[in-house]
């Protein structure tokens, strides 16, 4: 069950996704994922030119020679993104994995697929799965309600939406949302999933570039911790339940305007958070799934010991591998 369409396609060795994270997913982390036998991904929009994007490619290509992906995520944004000029750099660096997610990618579709890349499209919803196949996606990362950052509108858990997707669509999924141990992994395969991505897991790993004052913070939350907020803008995103969080709340209770909201919403407030520890002045995403983390590995050693897990339980199960 380990070894199946996912990782043949992706020429990975574990069915073992990170997540693309705004101002995470940087060379280190993503280089030593799929140097572990997973598969590491950078944030293109983490980087604010092209450029440094190739600069950060070249550096995870000094680490591991493995499969390595790029996440371009398409979201309306106060000065606009050229987006052709970064699929420029992910097909000059020959970049054949791309995890799209936001608005719908199909206008660039068939320029990613050009250079011969694979398309992991990410989305929250059943019917935006359907989507994404009939526009040529070749994988789908499904967002369970559990999951951090942005969980859709519509509240379905993974233990639903899961198999209701495989369900719905021909090609392989991914369960995202939730997942942070070999018994998720064994649980999304048995649902059906071919795999996870996991997000909330490897930022709390040591080639996490997040502040380490930050990281044990984390460390110290359960599954109650985390908070719903942009839920009046449709734009929901499930962050730590922080003071940050707090005072939007509040803001969204009396009926705010995006403008008024908008000093808040500011992802410049989640960068500084992550370079000096600040856990109290920005929105953090984070998944319910910080209540299974209890330490703060090397990301070989975590993705070593998710793999252990989940094959033994698989042994436990008698769940034959084909």
């Amino acid at each position: 069950m380990l070894n199946n369409k996912l990782t043949k396609s992706l020429g990975i060795k574990y069915p073992i996704i990170q997540g693309g994270m705004m101002w995470v997913s940087n060379a280190e982390l993503a280089a030593n994922v799929s140097e572990a036998g997973g598969l590491g991904i950078i944030t293109a929009l983490s980087f604010d030119s092209p450029e440094k994007l190739a600069d950060e490619i070249d550096k995870a290509r000094l680490i591991t020679d493995k499969p390595l992906g790029v996440n371009l995520t398409f979201l309306p944004t106060l000065n606009p993104v050229d987006y052709n000029s970064y699929i420029d750099v992910i097909t000059e660096k020959n970049i054949k994995i791309i995890e799209t997610a936001g608005r719908n990618p199909e206008k660039y579709i068939s320029r990613l697929k050009g250079s011969g890349a694979s398309i992991i499209h990410k989305c929250t919803s059943v019917k935006h799965a359907v989507k994404a196949e009939k526009i040529g996606c070749d994988f789908v990362s499904i967002d369970g309600f559990e999951c951090a950052g942005h969980p859709g509108e519509d509240d379905i858990t993974s233990l639903i939406l899961i198999p209701k997707t495989v369900d719905s669509i021909n090609i392989p999924v991914i369960a995202s949302g939730g997942f942070a141990d070999g018994r998720g992994l064994t649980a999304a395969l048995s649902l059906g999933a071919s795999g996870v991505n996991m997000g909330t897991r490897f930022m709390l790993t040591r080639e996490s570039p997040v502040h380490d004052n930050l990281k044990k913070h984390l460390l110290s939350l359960n599954e109650t911790d985390t908070i719903l907020v942009e839920r009046s803008l449709k734009n929901t995103l499930r962050a730590i339940n922080n003071s940050h969080a707090q005072r939007l709340i509040k803001m969204e209770e009396r009926n705010a305007t995006l403008q008024e909201m908008a000093p808040l919403l500011s992802g410049k407030n989640g960068k500084k958070a992550i370079e000096t520890g600040d856990f109290e002045n920005a929105l953090i995403a984070c998944g319910q799934c910080i209540g299974l983390i209890n330490n703060i590995p090397s990301v070989k050693d975590m993705v070593q010991s998710i793999v252990e897990e989940s094959t033994e339980i698989i042994k436990k199960l008698n769940i034959v591998d084909d």
